[in-house]
């Protein structure tokens, strides 16, 4: 596998592995502090990456892998369609936004509007998994797909305040007993039975485990609250259904 320490701004043999990673080969690139855009539009496979990178990390992912070993700034897999990203840290701000397809697993935490407008249809669907906690409005405007919230750093309420505002499909899975404050009388609530964990939740949270070494097991020992929007509210016959 091919490697270049962004610190050492070699731009030849940058582009050298990202075309390599572009092709469906293996790539690392180490060393990164706040470059964005790393990853964006990869349509196949395998980019790792190690430090911090900047904002748009696997915007637009179109099918290929990418892996970072620290932290995410701000926007990462942004309107991302398919593929996969694994980030062995926590992330910022809108992630995942209008997210259509694919898997993003964060081992840490995120911060504010993650999830919104994430998408589903037909048999691509968005999935999106968190190990720490969110800030508010997390699935804000959801329109189809999966989060789950696993809260692993036992820091508090695992998400803020506003969850799932304005979500009209999709549906949200905290694994928790507590109820998100200022949750909209628009959507409904209920505990998660043994055979929803295992068809809805527990597919996801294996591969979450798998990627970061964690016990799936233990992790769905907890109990579980689903939301979803309430589908007696006019405004569902306004979206097509998925």
């Amino acid at each position: 596998m091919k490697e270049a320490d962004l610190r050492k701004n070699n731009e030849e043999e940058v582009r050298s592995i990202i075309s390599e990673v572009s092709n469906g080969g293996d790539g690392m690139l180490t060393g990164c502090l706040g470059q964005r855009y790393l990853g964006c539009g990869l349509r196949s496979g395998r980019l790792y990456l190690k430090g911090t990178p900047g904002n748009g990390l696997a915007a637009y992912l179109e099918g290929g892998s990418v892996y970072v070993d620290g932290n995410a700034q701000d926007a990462a897999a942004d309107t991302m369609n398919d593929g996969l990203v694994a980030i062995k840290g926590s992330a910022g701000d809108a992630l995942s936004y209008g997210m259509r397809g694919g898997r993003v697993y964060v081992l840490g935490s995120t911060g504010y509007r993650t999830g919104v407008h994430m998408k589903a249809y037909k048999d691509r669907k968005s999935v999106l998994v968190i190990g720490g906690r969110t800030g508010s409005f997390l699935g804000e405007y959801l329109a189809g797909g999966v989060i789950i919230v696993l809260g692993l750093s036992g820091e508090g309420p695992i998400t803020g305040y506003f969850c799932g505002n304005g979500m009209y499909a999709g549906t949200i899975y905290l694994r928790t007993d507590d109820i998100p404050k200022c949750l909209s009388d628009s959507l409904s609530v209920h505990a998660v039975d043994d055979d929803e964990k295992e068809t809805s939740i527990m597919p996801f949270v294996r591969e979450f485990a798998s990627l970061f070494s964690l016990d799936a097991e233990k992790i769905m020992e907890s109990r579980f609250i689903a939301i979803e929007a309430d589908g007696s509210v006019a405004r569902g016959q306004h979206y097509a259904a998925v």
